[in-house]
């Protein structure tokens, strides 16, 4: 994971620029990179990025809850109409909870942050040399945050339109528990499978420009094709915030460990497989989930610094 042709060639263009039109000149810091982990030393925090990173995972939890209680609660007319075909709900429920990832990603908070919105991909990001520890920490904190307020503006929802609420509380807030039937085992082998099939994808996709632009898109046809298959076990997670803020609603925390080690043993997996170059040379570029040229840079909210920091 090292520093490759291109990113040499990326450094020489930009370098070409003329200074009359070099928009770097509005950032204030140029040198700090906190996205292709080089952060100044001097510069060991990113408000800025963690603020944004919280607001994507909000978006991610509110329309991920309400797209699956929309189609999968008990009271839905949706989910009666559809009753017969229970993997079609569940394939139904990964895409849009996935396709609710994709929609951080191209918010103006996920194209500030890069829009991990998972501890998983924060993990995995750092692990690949393009994140520091202290941002990963500091990230996997507001996703844990962010993701207890999305659900709990779903809960607020639910108290201004009551029968919103009860289709909520029905369906335990999108919550994922293990499967009673099967050891706790089970579904943490499960999680640390399809988070290693998720995260392998986004870095292989990410890392080559030809792919890259099919990034965000990757989540919602991928727990399409998984959930059939695992959310019966464990409810395909793959994210910790993801299944802590309803857990907090509904909840449901036996087994909870599952959400805590599984993905994360997924991860290291993956990150060794693609470190002994299993899959060929895996270059990551920058700590992103989508790419709108900022080269590794915190920006600003609204580009090229047009607005004050957070």
């Amino acid at each position: 994971m090292h520093e490759g042709p291109f990113d040499r060639r990326i450094e020489e263009l930009v370098d070409s620029i003329p200074e009359s039109l070099d928009l770097r000149r509005f950032y204030p810091h140029p040198e700090d990179r906190p996205l292709e982990g080089k952060p100044l030393p001097e510069r060991p925090l990113h408000l800025r990025l963690y603020a944004c990173e919280w607001a994507a995972t909000v978006i991610l939890l509110v329309c991920g809850i309400c797209s699956n209680v929309a189609i999968g609660s008990p009271l839905s007319p949706v989910a009666r109409a559809l009753s017969a075909h229970p993997a079609f709900i569940s394939a139904s429920e990964g895409f849009l909870f996935g396709f609710s990832s994709t929609l951080a990603a191209f918010s103006p908070f996920g194209r500030v942050s890069g829009a991990h919105v998972s501890p998983s991909v924060s993990v995995a990001f750092m692990l690949g040399k393009r994140f520091a520890p202290l941002d990963t920490f500091c990230y996997v904190m507001v996703q844990l945050f962010g993701a207890v307020c999305g659900t709990g503006l779903v809960a607020l929802s639910g108290w201004i339109w009551p029968s919103w609420g009860a289709w909520c509380r029905a369906d335990f807030f999108a919550a994922t528990f293990p499967d009673k039937l099967a050891p706790a085992w089970w579904a943490a082998v499960g999680e640390a499978a399809t988070t290693a099939i998720l995260i392998g994808l986004l870095l292989y996709t990410g890392a080559k420009p030809a792919l890259r632009r099919f990034t965000p898109w990757l989540a919602g046809p991928l727990f399409f094709l998984l959930n059939p298959f695992e959310a019966w076990l464990s409810g395909d997670s793959t994210n910790l915030a993801r299944s802590f803020g309803p857990a907090i609603f509904a909840h449901t925390w036996q087994d909870f460990w599952v959400y805590v080690i599984g993905p994360f043993c997924g991860v290291a997996i993956m990150l060794a497989l693609i470190k002994a170059e299993v899959f060929g040379v895996v270059h990551l570029h920058e700590a992103r989930r989508a790419y709108f040229g900022h080269d590794g840079r915190a920006p600003y909210l609204f580009r090229w610094g047009r607005r004050k920091a957070l």
